[in-house]
């Protein structure tokens, strides 16, 4: 219980002083309390080195809001009620369409979806993959596993902008929304 308590206080006190930089790559000796030796818990697995680096950093969804362009994808996740889930733990790879994306459905598809939570949930969760791939790791692969459960091919996806990195996993920014085949 106390190692648990040490570890909940060093990765709280670093998140709240600060202490990571915003690439999370620095520590400043004497940020949190009673000075503890940050490698010493990192060594002993009381704090993960991925919390550090992503400490202070906006989850998934956060991250979708304070863009500005994923207002739609936005309303579709809560649309859903895969809020929660997009702001667990992770770690998730999200294909993120932008209002543009959206915007080129055909008339009618996006009230289509909204209005049919079952299809709406299956053509976001296409859009997600358990881990935390980066652009690399996404074009080392020919197909993706997604959360619905379909294989992605990745020659489909046109990437507008990849590697954006929140605190559970990291969102690539296309711009076409993918629909599973049924």
């Amino acid at each position: 219980m106390k190692n648990i308590l040490i570890a909940i206080t060093a990765a709280s006190a670093l998140t709240l002083a600060g202490a990571a930089t915003s690439d999370g790559s620095a520590y400043k000796a004497g940020a949190y309390a009673d000075d503890h030796d940050l490698t010493s818990l990192m060594t002993n697995g009381l704090v993960k080195a991925s919390d550090v680096k992503n400490a202070g950093k906006p989850d998934i969804v956060d991250t979708a809001i304070s863009a500005g362009s994923f207002n739609t994808l936005v309303k579709a996740v809560q649309a859903a009620g895969l809020v929660d889930t997009l702001k667990g733990d992770g770690p998730f790879t999200v294909f993120a369409p932008t209002d543009a994306a959206f915007a080129k459905l055909p008339e009618g598809a996006l009230a289509s979806l909204l209005a049919d939570k079952q299809k709406l949930a299956a053509v976001l969760k296409y859009h997600v993959v358990p881990g935390k791939l980066d652009a690399q790791a996404v074009t080392s692969r020919s197909e993706l596993s997604t959360a619905q459960g379909s294989a992605l091919p990745v020659g489909s996806i046109k990437i507008a902008t990849t590697d954006i990195m929140t605190s559970n996993g990291i969102i690539h920014v296309i711009d076409e929304v993918l629909i599973p085949a049924s």
